[in-house]
């Protein structure tokens, strides 16, 4: 067993005394803050998210669809840029096969398929 002579040499780790020996220096630390409050008076009343503008209202169902035209332009787009670009590979165009007949068609592809992301 050791004795408290034999222990003067070991290291011990006792954080609580770190904190104890520390100097309390009181000139140097910062005055003590007031708790920051809030201007008005928040308790009691209850405020809904919606009104105090946390959430945002959901849309009508009335409004979630789509024009009766959104649909039928989808489908003319697609199927009228396959149609240019297949005319293109079948020299069907004036001024023989051409990039931008083939530009002009993946176009209306892309815009047909932007506004099918669009549809609801």
């Amino acid at each position: 067993m050791l004795s408290s002579g034999s222990l003067r040499g070991l290291v011990v780790f006792r954080p609580m005394a770190l904190l104890k020996r520390r100097a309390k220096n009181t000139e140097s630390a910062a005055p003590a803050k007031k708790p920051i409050r809030h201007s008005g008076n928040r308790t009691g009343r209850y405020v809904s998210p919606t009104e105090s503008g946390r959430v945002t209202p959901r849309t009508p169902k009335a409004n979630l669809s789509s024009p009766r035209w959104f649909g039928r332009t989808i489908i003319g787009l697609l199927i009228g840029g396959v149609v240019v670009i297949a005319l293109n590979y079948l020299h069907a165009l004036p001024g023989s096969a051409s990039a931008w007949y083939l530009v002009a068609g993946l176009g209306f592809i892309f815009a047909g398929f932007y506004m099918a992301t669009r549809y609801k």
